[in-house]
Formats: structure tokens, C-alpha cells, sequence
């Protein structure tokens, strides 16, 4: 190699490496850009209260709404967390909250805490399993309950293709990733 070619390639090569270290050193801060923290006080206040990974939280609220607390599905689910009316009817009556107006699932705050409430709720009944949880989430805890019982899936992460809906594979595949993603990014804060 001539002197001249091997001086730019080793000006060439300490700019690659500086951009790299440079990626690798802001990773946190541009990557926060695809997974953001809306309403970072009221997740962690809820989490905490709830006794839920405010980091699963977020990763729901990704993938449910996109970040977006008016959403509304096809189906009818509601705000940040994607709650049923039907469903958050009931978490006001586990709570004892008189008047509940599922017009109310649109306020990030409520629908929050109703979807933290109903994530412990779903935590107490699968002992802590994090797949399972998320399934539920989507599919409904007696299907998954179901599942479990008849040994169609067992709640390993490695064995998310037994799921028997592609809708609740994909979904628990992608909540898994987003949480993952939340806790590599912000647990170093």
C-alpha cells in the first residue's frame, strides 16, 4: 500500500471509529426518540402503587396505542393501555369507585392506573410470569388460563410459536421486545 493510500485509510478508519464510539457513547439519548417515556410520572407513580415494572408499562402502552391516549380500537378498547370498557367497569368495582364513566379511559391518569391495576391483577394470577401476563392482556386471562391447563403453551419466551392466535403471538413478541428495549435504555439512568 502507498504511503498516501494508507495514510487515508487510517484517517478513514479512526472516523469510523469515532462515529462508532460516538453511537455507542449517545446510544440512550437518540434511541429514546423510538421509545420515549409519555407520562413518565404517572406510569411510575402507578407502577409502583400497583407493584408492576413501570418499564412493562411503557412497553404495553407501545404497542397497544402507539403513545396516543385518545386512541380507540375496532373492537372498542380505550386510551394509552387499550382497556374495555367492560373490563375497566369492573377494575372501578374491584376498587370500589362509585360512577365510573369509561368515557374516563381517555384520561391518560385513569386509564394508567386501571391498566397497572389490572397488570397486578393479571401478575397475582400467573405468579409473576411475564409472558403470561401479556398474553392475557391481549387474549383474555381465561383463554391463557386455559392454555396452561390443557399444556398448549407453557409461558416461555422460547416457545411463543405454541400460542394458538397469531394476533396474541405476535403481540406478547412485540410487548417483549419493547420491554426489553425500556429496560436496556433507561435502567442505566
Amino acid at each position: 500500500m502507498k504511503p498516501k493510500t494508507r495514510r487515508r485509510f487510517s484517517i478513514a478508519l479512526w472516523l469510523v471509529i469515532l462515529i462508532f464510539l460516538a453511537v455507542i457513547l449517545t446510544f440512550p439519548q437518540w434511541i429514546t426518540v423510538f421509545y420515549p417515556q409519555p407520562h413518565r410520572d404517572l406510569v411510575f407513580t402507578a407502577a409502583l402503587e400497583h407493584q408492576v415494572d413501570p418499564y412493562l408499562v411503557f412497553g404495553i402502552i407501545r404497542a397497544e396505542s402507539k403513545y396516543q391516549s385518545q386512541a380507540r380500537s375496532p373492537v372498542g378498547a380505550v386510551g394509552l393501555m387499550q382497556i374495555m370498557p367492560t373490563t375497566a367497569q369492573w377494575i372501578a368495582e374491584q376498587q370500589g369507585i362509585k360512577d365510573f364513566d369509561p368515557e374516563q379511559l381517555q384520561d391518560p391518569e385513569v386509564n394508567i392506573n386501571f391498566g397497572c391495576w389490572y397488570l397486578a391483577s393479571l401478575s397475582e394470577e400467573f405468579n409473576g410470569q411475564v409472558p403470561l401476563m401479556v398474553a392475557a392482556y391481549n387474549a383474555g386471562r381465561g383463554t391463557v388460563k386455559r392454555w396452561t391447563e390443557e399444556q398448549v403453551w407453557d409461558g416461555s419466551p422460547d416457545k411463543l410459536e405454541n400460542i394458538p392466535f397469531v394476533e396474541t403471538r405476535e403481540y406478547v413478541r412485540n410487548v417483549l421486545k419493547n420491554y426489553e428495549a425500556y429496560k436496556v435504555i433507561y435502567t442505566h439512568e
